[in-house]
Order: structure tokens, then C-alpha cells, then sequence
């Protein structure tokens, strides 16, 4: 008599690349460790960690992986369909003129793409600098710029260290990125236009967002979600029915405040409402002398409209 098969767990083999999204994300640079925070918070949370993680990591949903990759090489990536979605800046998918889907604003690593030149240079016009040299790290967008101007320089392309480049005479002016202006003034630059402004966001492949959809839409929501979540705090306190027109005119709302009955012999309601964190302070006090008591603040970490 044969003997039955013996039945294994199998271990979870990966999905066939058709259906999974692809994320990429920076490997590196100053927005790298704030979106690996809004990717976990969203709840992509990364399978492989630390020295574990690999170019090509799983989530923990096995319908998402991860691509770290350089933040110029991610529009790139996500164009040609190696990537299904991308987070990266605005300057990144403009300078490197790849055809994705811009979806989402993540609204941090804000900053503008400005022309500045030597305070002491006596240039004062974008006319002025026909003929000179102008150094940047995006000569797409610079050879554009002044090509809608009209006026002829010669670009000299950087790999850094922009701003010295007219201190040490390789160029007249510079086209780089300032987010606060800092950096500019330390090296005695003068704003003469802004070219551009730029924040990061998220990116996306047009074929996947036909083939994909519904997944990449999860994620987008996902994203969307911590964002909106961003700088909120959720107050949950009870009130007498008495006072509870008192509080309603303290406490600011999305929508308004939530009101429920509390089985209470003290005539209590429960009145939650979700609030600007930077009001939280003050608003307390206020609470208190309206008639609230038990005021609970708690952080919130994913907002859905």
C-alpha cells in the first residue's frame, strides 16, 4: 500500500513581478530618513532590516517591494517600468524630462531652484549674465530657463559645491537649490530670480497606473493618510450637557466636534475632535474653564477624509 504524500509548509515564494509594486525610494541624501519614516508609517513596513536590507527589499505585504536607488536615478526608473512608483523631488523628474504621473505632494524637503550671483558681482538682471558662465548641477533645467529668456550663457555642469564656484572664478553665477537661504548668504549670494520650486512627491509609472491600479491607489492613500495626519492631535474629554455649548465654541474641528451620550448618572457627554497641535496649549485651559474634565490628548498617526 503506498504511504500518503507528506504535506510541507511551504515558505511564502515571492509574486511573479507582473504583481507586485515596486516602490523606489532614496538610498541616501536629506530626504532619504523622512520618507523611509512615511513609508513605515503608512504601514509598508520594511520584511529585512539594517544589514539585512538589500537594493530590492519585501514589505511585509507581499504585494509591495521596495527599490532604494539614487534620488536623480529614481524618475528615471519609474519611466522606463523598472519601478512602479517613486518618491523623489519634483527638480529630479524635470531635470531628467522622464514621462511619469505625479500623484502626490508629500509636502516636506521643500525648496527653491534659484539663479544667485556674488553679492560684489554688480549684476542685478538675468540680462547681465549673457555670455557668462553659469554653474549648476541641472543643466536641463538652466539651459531651458534661459533659452525662454533668450539669452546665451555658457553652463558649466557641478557635482557639488555650487555656490563656492563664483568665489573661486569658474562662473558668474550659479543655479542651485536653497531651501532656506542660509547657505547663500554664508557664501555671499544674492537671489537674482527663482527658477523653480520643488518639493517631493510621489511618482508614478503611466502603464502601471493603467495595470496596477488598485494597489497603487492603496499606497496612495496610505501616504496620503500620514500626511494628512501631519501636525494633528485627536482630544477625546467629557462635558456636562450644561456646558456643552460653551466647549463647542472653544474647540475648532475638521468637521466639528463629535458628541456622545456617556452612561453617567452626571449628565455627561463625550465630545472628541481632532485638532492643530500647535493650538493644544493653550486650548486645554480653555477647555477646562468651558466645563470640560477627563481631557485626553493622543497623537494621530494616519488620517482618512
Amino acid at each position: 500500500m503506498a504511504r500518503p504524500a507528506k504535506v510541507t509548509k511551504k515558505s511564502r515564494d515571492p509574486l511573479p513581478f507582473s504583481d507586485v509594486v515596486r516602490l523606489a525610494i532614496p538610498n541616501k541624501g536629506r530626504i532619504a530618513a523622512p520618507i523611509m519614516d512615511l513609508v513605515e508609517k503608512s504601514g509598508l513596513h520594511l520584511a529585512e532590516s539594517g544589514s539585512e536590507r538589500r537594493l530590492i527589499t519585501r514589505t511585509l505585504d507581499p504585494h509591495v517591494e521596495i527599490l532604494f536607488a539614487r534620488p536623480v536615478d529614481i524618475p528615471e526608473y519609474v519611466a522606463n517600468g523598472a519601478a512602479d512608483l517613486g518618491i523623489t523631488g519634483h527638480d529630479m523628474v524635470i531635470e531628467r524630462q522622464s514621462d511619469v504621473e505625479e500623484l502626490l505632494d508629500l509636502q516636506f524637503g521643500k525648496a527653491k531652484l534659484v539663479l544667485a550671483v556674488h553679492e560684489d558681482s554688480g549684476i542685478t538682471s538675468v540680462k547681465q549674465l549673457k555670455g557668462k558662465k553659469v554653474a549648476t548641477e541641472f543643466p536641463v533645467i538652466t539651459r531651458t530657463y534661459f533659452a525662454k529668456k533668450n539669452i546665451d550663457v555658457e553652463i558649466v555642469q557641478v557635482g557639488g559645491a555650487c555656490e563656492a564656484t563664483p568665489y573661486l572664478g569658474i562662473a558668474d553665477a550659479i543655479i542651485d537649490l536653497s531651501s532656506s537661504g542660509t547657505t547663500l548668504k554664508t557664501n555671499r549670494l544674492k537671489v537674482i530670480e527663482e527658477v523653480l520650486i520643488t518639493s517631493t512627491n510621489l511618482i508614478a509609472n503611466k502603464d502601471s497606473l493603467k495595470k496596477k491600479r488598485d494597489k497603487i491607489d492603496e499606497i496612495h492613500l496610505a501616504l496620503e493618510s500620514v500626511i494628512r495626519a501631519r501636525g494633528q492631535c485627536y482630544l477625546m474629554m467629557n462635558v456636562k450637557r450644561a456646558s456643552l455649548d460653551s466647549v463647542k465654541k472653544v474647540l475648532p474641528g475638521l468637521s466639528g466636534p463629535t458628541v456622545m451620550d456617556v452612561a453617567s448618572s452626571e449628565g455627561l457627554v463625550a465630545v472628541h475632535a481632532v485638532v492643530s497641535e500647535e493650538r493644544v496649549y493653550t486650548l486645554i485651559n480653555q477647555l477646562r474653564r468651558a466645563g470640560a474634565k477627563d481631557i485626553l490628548v493622543m497623537a494621530i498617526q494616519r488620517m482618512i477624509r
